[in-house]
């Protein structure tokens, strides 16, 4: 009976309450991480060798156009990350809720499924509209706006919308709900095991997790799912990057993809841009938990010390 009578008190935060979290956690890792965004921006489009690595080219940046211009581009991108996480952390805490038993526990098995449906939602919602006008973009080479095709997001969100449908906005969209699903699957999963495994942290139970330790976890657990989603979001690139327009598409569809691109380029490229998904995804989750988790344990400790005690 002591051991009923000791859980009681976990209370974990409010799906509205993870959503405003996520949300600032989002645009705390768009601040930090926008300048890399820039860099890696800056070199793809280098021709010429204007630079010669990223030190260089972050000093060129500041020295020429001075701190500022390592911001650039700063509102779409905190805009994208801003909604994603509100949707990511609402929609899983609201899966959770759902899928608890009757004594407020969560499975491991059910604490993932609720990730990869908060995955699904928010790949369906924000990521994949979002990515195809992004990928649109990257791919258009030089830097002349009068040659280039799309002249900015909202014109060529506008031009794929008239000249594909509705539904270009969302090619790829099979892919990119298979890679974000599994992503926060791994994700909430490996997240709530490293907090249980390193600090002894359980999810309601009022303790509050440093900032140092929140990014400790989020950073171990972001860094699963880039491995297992490596070749979906190496298809989901693939199909959004086809210009329908300009002729039939190479791939069909999901399926026709993950048995083209081995055959023609072998079982390695289902991989390709693994290692600069693995530099920015999980300093990017090391960046949003230590914000997010200062949130929601504020008030997961408020609720369980209104409930009779912290569990520490």
């Amino acid at each position: 009976m002591s051991g009923t009578s000791e859980r009681k008190p976990l209370q974990p935060a409010h799906p509205a309450v993870k959503s405003i979290a996520g949300s600032i956690g989002g645009a705390a890792e768009a601040c930090c991480l926008q300048p890399i965004d820039v860099i890696k921006t800056r070199l793809q489009l280098d021709h010429i060798g204007k630079y010669k690595g990223i030190w260089h080219c972050g000093e060129t940046i500041i020295k020429e156009e001075g701190v500022r211009a390592l911001w650039k581009g700063l509102t779409p991108f905190a805009v994208h990350l801003t909604l994603k996480y509100a949707l990511r952390m609402g929609t899983n805490a609201m899966y959770q809720s759902l899928l608890r038993d009757e004594n407020g526990d969560l499975s491991n098995i059910r604490r993932a499924s609720a990730g990869f449906a908060a995955g699904i939602t928010e790949a369906l919602v924000v990521v994949t509209p979002f990515e195809v006008v992004k990928i649109k973009l990257q791919q258009q080479k030089g830097t002349s706006k009068e040659l280039l095709r799309y002249r900015g997001p909202v014109h060529c969100a506008m031009t794929v919308a008239k000249e594909e449908g509705l539904r270009g906005l969302w090619a790829g969209a099979t892919p990119t709900v298979m890679r974000n699903g599994t992503n926060q699957m791994c994700l909430f999963w490996a997240k709530n095991n490293f907090d249980g495994l390193l600090w002894g942290k359980h999810e309601g139970d009022g303790m509050q997790l440093s900032p140092l330790q929140s990014m400790g976890s989020g950073f171990s657990a972001a860094c699963l799912g880039p491995v297992c989603t490596g070749p979906f979001d190496v298809i989901k690139t693939r199909l959004m990057a086809q210009e329908r327009s300009q002729g039939p598409a190479k791939y069909r569809g999901l399926w026709h993809a993950l048995n083209t691109i081995p055959r023609e380029e072998g079982l390695r490229a289902l991989w390709k841009g693994l290692l600069p998904r693995l530099m920015r995804i999980p300093p990017g989750q090391a960046i949003v938990w230590a914000v997010s988790d200062q949130i929601t344990g504020y008030f997961e400790r408020r609720a369980v010390e209104a409930q009779g005690g912290v569990n520490v």
